[in-house]
């Protein structure tokens, strides 16, 4: 199996910018904003910034307290970014190795948060009609576009030179 492919430093560089934003998202407002020591910031009437740090995956799921937790979740977060890494290795299109990369960085914006502070530092809430979406992150918004444009991918496939011509059930027949 390669372990670089011809998109793979344009994916990587995605993730590093990616990873660089987050982690000065989260530098700006914990450590100059104060947002921990503000406490509910009303943005507009559907967005407020505030400090939660989540001890879980996603929606707060499989809170980890124990050092053994930590790393159970941080292990599994660095299992599947090595995989989409490799991955990324066997990508020629650059929508898809946009897709992994901004997945990447995300990714390893979180981890760091993990292994750093022992949970990842949330701040942003949406909300309507006394609806609560869960907080989230700079990090968070880069995995969701990233699997968004998977997705989009999936659905409306770039066409490799010399298939232009060809549908799309000949070219599933391949």
């Amino acid at each position: 199996m390669p372990l670089r492919g011809p998109l793979t430093i344009f994916g990587l560089s995605v993730a590093l910018v990616a990873f660089v934003v987050d982690r000065l998202s989260k530098w700006w407002l914990i450590d100059v904003f104060g947002i921990t020591e503000r406490g509910i910031v009303k943005i507009l009437p559907f967005f407020d910034v505030v400090m939660v740090w989540n001890r879980g995956i996603s929606y707060g799921l499989f809170q980890a307290d124990t050092g053994l937790g930590i790393a159970i979740l941080a292990s599994f977060a660095i299992l599947v970014t090595v995989a989409l890494s490799l991955w990324l290795a066997r990508i020629h299109h650059p929508l898809m190795a946009l897709s992994i990369g901004l997945i990447i960085g995300g990714a390893v914006g979180n981890i760091y948060d993990r292994i750093a502070f022992g949970a990842v530092a949330d701040f942003f809430s949406l909300h309507a009609y006394g609806y609560y979406w869960y907080i989230f992150n700079i990090a968070d918004i880069w995995i969701a576009i990233g699997v968004t444009l998977m997705i989009y991918d999936a659905f409306f496939p770039v066409a490799e030179e010399g298939e232009a011509g060809q549908s799309g059930s000949d070219k599933a027949k391949r």
